[in-house]
This record gives C-alpha cells, structure tokens and sequence, in this order.
C-alpha cells in the first residue's frame, strides 16, 4: 500500500492552496514518491475551470470584489464552482499507478469516498449518470473538478458542510441550470466540526485510494520537501516564510482581488 500524507489546513486562501498544488505537483515529477492529500477551506472565492462559460457568472467582477469574492480562471476540468468557508476541499496531488490509470475511475473514486463520508452522518449521497459530483435529494452537495498530466493529478472536490448556501446565487454552480445545491448542515439541521469531517474523511479516502495515510502539518510537508527542491533545478520558486507558501516573484500568492488579467494569466497547465 502507497503512503499518503495527508494535511489539514483550516482557511487558506485560494493563492497559497493553487501555488502549494504547483509545487507538489512538479517535485513529484522531479522524484518527490509520497502522494499528499491537502485538506482545507477557502475564503470567499468562485473559479472557472476550462469548459467554464463567462455567462455562468450572474453578476459583474466589481460585485464580486465588493463582496470579497475572489475571481480564478483554472486548468481544472468542469465549469463554475464556488468555494468559501465550512466547505471541505480536497486537493489530492497523487502518482497515479498503471492499475489507475483510468480518469473515469478516478472521478468514481472520488465520489465514493463522499458518498462514505456522508453514510457516517446518515445522509444518503447518489450519484448522477448526466453530471459528475455527489447529490441527494435536496441537491448537489459535492463538486469535483481535476487536472490530470502525466498521471499526476492536481484540484479535486468541493463538499458543502456549514457552507453559506447565498453565494451561489452568484453563478449557475457547475453549469447546470435548474438544479439546486444543498448542505450537510441544511439535511441535518445542525453546525458541524470542520476538523472532525476531516479526519473521517482522510480514513474514508485511504480505503476507496488504497493508501495509507500520514498525518503530517504543512510545516512537516515543506520539510519533506525542501531535500527536493534543492537538489533539482527549475521547480517553481516557492518559499515557505512565516508559515505560508510564497512564490519568490510573488505572481502566484497575492492575496488580493485577481481581475481579469491575472485571471487569464493563471488558465495554465493544460493536460499532456
């Protein structure tokens, strides 16, 4: 069984996730084996993926941003989703093995491993044979969207816990008109802990993924790391300062509102 390291996080903001993502993903090209499971929670922010339609955004950026809505395009598949507080993220960087190799299967993975967790706290998760993700009868209650190079894989899902349902008033989540979206916290009238859905979570995934799962703090993953990034050159120069992951041009980890150009300017990595 593979080891994974698996991380969570609390709230990071969506530039600091992309850019630890980045890093991962090209040491694992460059030699780094463990695969690592990052688990977090975004402030306030919607992004496209690369089938994503301008439409499906229903107000203009200046709205967005008085809101503190960040703006991202991705190289993530999918249309328009939204992230923010009390909603569980995965970001899986795996190597995926030959007997893995099957994209679909890998979507199917990741939906399993939902509709697991959701089992725990009773709720019945279904699939839909028309679109990918995880839903019940209420809605769609979990989001997936990766990228894929080289089988190394990168982004993940999105799984409404406590999460503020009005901001998907902003978009037509994931393109699909007509059709709700729902929360752990809405079927079960009730707040749930962030901290203890993530630690269910990371069992559930080490048994659909056939890992064996290592916990580890950011701190210990960039320590893991950092043997890798200075033995090889080219990596993207990100620097762990004061407990956050920074790019050394300082391009990738802006915390402030992307707009447009910086929009376009990280729809990058398309799959090989």
């Amino acid at each position: 069984m593979k080891d994974c390291y698996a991380l969570w996080q609390g709230s990071v903001p969506y530039a600091r996730a992309l850019s630890l993502q980045m890093q991962i993903s090209e040491l694992k090209r460059r030699g780094f084996s463990r695969d690592v499971l990052l688990l977090l929670e975004h402030p306030p922010t919607i992004t496209l993926g690369r089938k994503a339609k301008v439409s499906h955004l229903l107000v203009q950026e200046d709205e967005l941003k008085a809101r503190g809505v960040s703006l991202w395009n991705v190289d993530r598949g999918g249309d328009i989703t939204f992230h923010g507080p009390g909603q569980l993220v995965g970001y899986p960087i795996l190597f995926l093995q030959t007997c893995e190799r099957d994209v679909r299967s890998y979507m199917r993975n990741l939906e399993e491993s939902l509709i697991r967790l959701l089992a725990i706290y009773e709720i019945q998760g279904n699939r839909d044979a028309r679109f990918t993700g995880v839903w019940t009868e209420k809605g769609k209650i979990g989001a997936l969207g990766v990228h894929i190079s080289r089988w190394i894989t990168r982004h993940g899902f999105a799984l409404n816990i406590n999460t503020d349902l009005s901001y998907y008033d902003l978009i037509v989540p994931c393109g699909i008109v007509g059709r709700s979206v729902t929360s752990m916290q809405m079927l079960l009238s009730r707040t749930l802990d962030m901290t203890e859905i993530a630690e269910r979570y990371i069992r559930e995934f080490g048994q659909v993924f056939g890992r064996e799962m290592i916990r580890l703090t950011e701190r210990g993953l960039l320590e893991e790391l950092r043997p890798y990034m200075e033995a090889v050159e080219g990596v993207p120069e990100c620097v762990f300062q004061n407990g956050v992951v920074r790019e050394a041009s300082g391009e990738c980890c802006r915390d402030e509102y992307p707009g447009a150009r910086n929009r376009e300017r990280h729809d990058m990595h398309p799959d090989i």
